[in-house]
């Protein structure tokens, strides 16, 4: 392993992490000294099935590179599944320090073709898997006065994307639930952070191919490996970040961004009072050269990684 143990005895737990993101994440943390659980249920692209191939690989290998890791197959879907994953940590290290909630899956349809489950399996896996696990958690970080929670967000949700209303409604969930731990639990000494990530995955490859528009985009995003997440991901895990809460990143290959946070910045009042008719005739004119435009995350970041 790394000389560098900027996590030495820390005990972290990661979700989804068998493969892409969360693997990377794990060995990164273990690279630098942190005792790693890997949790994952080995499941499809879409949260399908199970096996326990994945997370055992990636607790051989950072075993085999002199590091420390368990596995963990239980799911993030329910408040026992979380439960579990905490125990196996204290169980297995006696102690938790840090939860990487990665733990994700996609059902990418058009908004008016969406089913229900469509849309209950992914704010089940991300937005409710993060609550779970984090949940189980914050008790053990409230009695030790330490902790620090990572949790993924993504720009389908931050700015927007075609075909994903539940994965950006389940994003943007995470937002809100990380900002709402941070101001929680700071009286304890505890952070909650978001990160943004661009990276090339299994799940980002089951983005469609079908028009020259769509392969274009993903080319760029397989120029963009998981393992330059994990760095900040790691990053925020350490002592020397502990003063980071409440915040919102995004990482592009070698690019790492702050995202502005929901501010009013017009306003229009009125003595009398507004009717339907007022706000028609004044307000959303008035309004209207500053409105957001319905753009895509493509849209936004549109030049090349670097």
């Amino acid at each position: 392993m790394s000389d560098n143990k900027l996590l030495d005895g820390k005990v972290i737990i990661v979700t989804g992490a068998g493969r892409g993101i969360g693997r990377a994440t794990a060995l990164m943390l273990a690279e630098n000294g942190a005792k790693v659980v890997v949790n994952d249920i080995g499941g499809s692209a879409d949260g399908s099935g199970n096996d326990a191939t994945p997370a055992q690989e990636v607790v051989n290998e950072i075993k085999a590179a002199g590091g420390d890791a368990v596995a963990n197959f239980d799911s993030v879907v329910s408040w026992d599944g979380g439960q579990n994953i905490v125990k196996a940590a204290v169980d297995t290290f006696g102690r938790l320090d840090g939860v990487v909630n990665n733990a994700g899956n996609l059902r990418d349809v058009i908004f008016h073709k969406m089913t229900e489950d469509d849309f209950d399996s992914v704010i089940a896996v991300h937005l409710k898997g993060t609550f779970n696990v984090s949940r189980a958690a914050a008790t053990i970080f409230r009695e030790q006065g330490s902790g620090t929670f990572v949790n993924m967000t993504s720009t389908s949700g931050l700015i927007g994307n075609f075909g994903q209303a539940n994965y950006a409604a389940a994003k943007m969930g995470i937002v809100g639930l990380s900002k709402s731990m941070a101001l929680d639990m700071a009286r304890y000494g505890v952070t909650s952070n978001c990160i943004a990530p661009f990276a090339w995955s299994r799940l980002i490859g089951s983005i469609p191919t079908d028009t020259e528009e769509q392969k274009a985009r993903v080319a760029k995003i397989q120029q963009m490996t998981p393992d330059k997440i994990a760095t900040l991901a790691v990053s925020l895990c350490s002592d020397k970040a502990k003063n980071v809460t409440g915040q919102i990143f995004g990482v592009r290959n070698n690019e790492i961004f702050l995202f502005s946070q929901p501010r009013p910045f017009r306003s229009a009042h009125t003595s009398e009072g507004w009717t339907p008719d007022t706000v028609l005739d004044r307000v959303l004119p008035a309004f209207e050269a500053d409105f957001y435009p319905l753009s895509r995350s493509a849209d936004v970041f549109s030049w090349d990684p670097f």
